[in-house]
């Protein structure tokens, strides 16, 4: 049996590659076929939101936990986040309205890192205007940096009330240090109906009195502190909650700390962060 020269096993190599590539597309066109049945289905049934959030943070993590090789994870992700974001298009039109009030380049490359290019991104300079539009709008999100852009404030009490907009994930969701897009965001949307993931569950919190000792009485119960501001009303609170914890168990927190009784109000959830350990970095 002849030995195959390089240029013979680079050739054998290169056909592998092209093989795969034709693969990967064909196995897209196929996607888009599902797709097209199940607008075709969703639409007998009277329509249904596009967006499942749950869903999605149950595929990256799955994603994330097989994945091997030399490949970096940010490629993995992003294609794939730029894969449901597309088709999640393809089914209902949809734009992104985003606060770049706190600068425009991390935003944008939030933004495009997980919803690509083909999704229309519309700039707000701050959380208002983006959660106005979502709320104008027939089926839009909008991005809001979790600690606010430049004279923020307490924007989250723009998300309370039945049919407000309302937080229903939190980007990154595959957690690392060196993520190319990872400034905290919360994705918002007009309230969903079905497929939120209640993982972790976003209040906002009017105070009748601020306590030295209100965080540490929120933290032995699991509540972390993520927005803090005033206004005419007083002090605001956003506060992130694991959804076993009830709105009572908040309660009781505010009165250990002498804090009074806070004016609670639900305005979304999300699903709880995967923290990617990148194994090929491991020794051994």
């Amino acid at each position: 049996m002849t030995e195959q020269t390089p240029e013979q096993m680079l050739g054998e190599l290169r056909r592998d590659i092209d093989r795969i590539d034709s693969g990967m597309h064909q196995l897209l066109l196929e996607r888009g076929d599902i797709i097209s049945r199940l607008i075709a289905i969703k639409a007998r049934q009277g329509g249904g939101s596009a967006f499942r959030p749950g869903r999605e943070a149950d595929m990256m993590r799955r994603i994330a936990e097989r994945h091997r090789g030399p490949l970096p994870l940010d490629t993995v992700e992003g294609i794939w986040r730029i894969i449901i974001s597309t088709f999640t298009y393809v089914q209902a039109n949809y734009s992104v309205h985003a606060d770049v009030s706190g600068g425009d380049g991390p935003m944008r490359d939030s933004a495009r890192f997980h919803f690509g290019f083909t999704v229309p991104l519309v700039p707000h300079h701050g959380a208002a205007g983006v959660i106005e539009a979502v709320a104008r709008s027939g089926g839009d999100l909008g991005m809001v940096r979790i600690e606010g852009g430049v004279a923020s404030g307490a924007w989250w009490k723009r998300l309370v009330g039945a049919d407000a907009p309302k937080i229903i994930a939190r980007v990154p969701f595959v957690e690392r240090p060196d993520h190319p897009a990872g400034m905290p965001v919360f994705i918002v949307s007009r309230p969903l109906a079905e497929a939120a993931s209640r993982d972790v569950v976003v209040y906002a919190a009017g105070l009748e009195r601020w306590r030295d000792g209100l965080p540490a009485r929120l933290a032995e119960a699991g509540i972390e502190i993520i927005g803090n501001a005033a206004d005419a009303f007083g002090p605001a609170l956003m506060l992130a909650a694991p959804g076993a914890v009830a709105a009572g168990d908040i309660a009781r927190a505010f009165a250990a700390a002498e804090a009074g009784a806070p004016r609670l109000a639900e305005i979304g959830s999300h699903a709880r962060r995967y923290e990617f350990v990148d194994k090929s970095q491991q020794p051994g």
